[in-house]
């Protein structure tokens, strides 16, 4: 019997390392159909993955309405029909707030921004013109540039023509198709946001259950001894995304209002285009400010030169009582990195997923940075040797000195 199962043991090893050289293969030189059934499956849980995030974003006001109740503990541990129409009130408030703020954001925000958009497109010709002027002009009181230009221009016309003529004409039955499914893809995402928000609901109503259910598995999987830092390690993973998550979101919300608001007083042209790019742009760390102050500066700037240099001036203002009162405040030091390892996490979660990347590399790089820290500093105490950098800095002896 012993020998049975060794054989069986055996079998399953070798056919599930033939699979996994099967799907390595198949995922670099062949048809990619593991990568297929990937998108196709995150497909089909893309509502459950909304209404988780809106459930996690969420759980603190929930958290924060139930808590008004004087006897919310009591209820929580002898009454369930209390626990659960506390619940079902906290819920609904939470979504009664998000509401009322959507529909703030939307009544005055969206009307306005309708109008910069118009009157974008409206003086788009005046705006070309304007610029072709300022060429014009660089190109007159420089004529040295001027026959770079124009040496240019003859040189790539041949090219740009047959761009034309053999990629792009061929390719607009694709672009018509393209918008055709954009409009599919936007009914289909309002779609998934709706059942996202159901699922959002479920999940804020059974949130300890599904905390527990977690629990159980983990238990279930890890040794005795190792589930307290298994829990541990997802509680650090859930400070650090938490944090920084609903924190950025809150701060860039923050600091789109005051741009608003302060380019209003301050009578800026298209203020709720402008704001609205300041307040997206935000979101992403330590580069979102210049993302969204260039392209910005640029529209003040076809209006009115000298606005556009006041412009400047107060994002840089705006930027600074961000990064010193607002952020700190909000934020904190949930990430715990430094501004080198921020710039590494952005450029690699932005080459790697874009814009989403951007925004998660910075919690996702905190996490790794602090499970590194956590197994070195173990090893260091396993070694009796000390954990603070300063006892390895040039001026120390080569072997650090023991722990006391």
């Amino acid at each position: 019997m012993p020998q049975r199962k060794r054989y069986v043991q055996m079998g399953l090893t070798v056919f599930c390392t033939v699979g996994a050289i099967l799907l390595f293969y198949d995922t670099l030189f062949g048809h990619r159909v593991l990568l297929k059934i990937w998108r196709q499956f995150l497909s089909a849980i893309a509502p459950i993955l909304y209404g988780s995030f809106m459930a996690y974003l969420l759980a603190p006001m929930v958290n924060f309405f139930e808590e008004l109740s004087p006897n919310a503990k009591a209820a929580k541990l002898k009454d369930r029909r209390a626990a659960l129409a506390l619940r079902t009130v906290s819920i609904l408030l939470t979504w009664t707030v998000i509401g009322i703020l959507l529909y703030l954001l939307a009544s005055v925000l969206l009307p306005e921004l309708y109008k910069s958009i118009l009157q974008l497109i409206t003086n788009a010709e005046l705006y070309y013109r304007t610029v072709s002027g300022w060429i014009e002009h660089l190109l007159e009181t420089n004529p040295a540039l001027e026959q770079w230009v124009a040496t240019q221009l003859n040189t790539y016309y041949t090219d740009i023509s047959t761009w034309l003529t053999k990629e792009v004409l061929p390719q607009a039955q694709t672009v018509m198709a393209a918008a055709a499914g954009g409009l599919v893809g936007a009914v289909s995402f309002l779609k998934n946001l709706l059942v996202g928000f159901i699922v959002s609901i479920y999940l804020l109503a059974t949130k300890e259950l599904c905390a527990a259910h977690a629990r159980k598995v983990v238990y279930s999987l890890c040794p005795q001894d190792k589930v307290h830092w298994v829990l541990r390690g997802v509680h650090k993973v859930d400070d650090i995304f938490s944090g920084f998550v609903r924190g950025k979101l809150l701060d860039s919300l923050i600091i789109g209002i005051l741009c608003f608001a302060c380019c209003s007083i301050l009578k800026f042209p298209y203020t709720p285009l402008v704001s609205v790019i300041v307040g997206i742009t935000n979101i992403i760390p330590f580069f979102g400010p210049f993302l969204g102050a260039i392209p910005s500066t640029f529209l003040i700037l076809l209006v009115s030169p000298m606005k556009a240099l006041y412009f400047v001036i107060f994002v840089l203002a705006l930027q600074q009582l961000d990064g010193n009162v607002i952020g700190p405040k909000i934020l904190g030091d949930k990430t715990g990195l430094s501004s080198l390892w921020v710039i590494i996490a952005i450029l690699i979660g932005g080459s790697f997923f874009g814009l989403p990347g951007m925004f998660f590399g910075v919690p996702v790089c905190a996490c790794l940075y602090s499970a590194a820290t956590f197994f070195v500093e173990v090893r260091l105490r396993k070694k009796d040797l000390p954990v603070d950098t300063a006892a390895y800095g040039k001026d120390v002896p080569d072997k650090p000195e023991k722990r006391p």
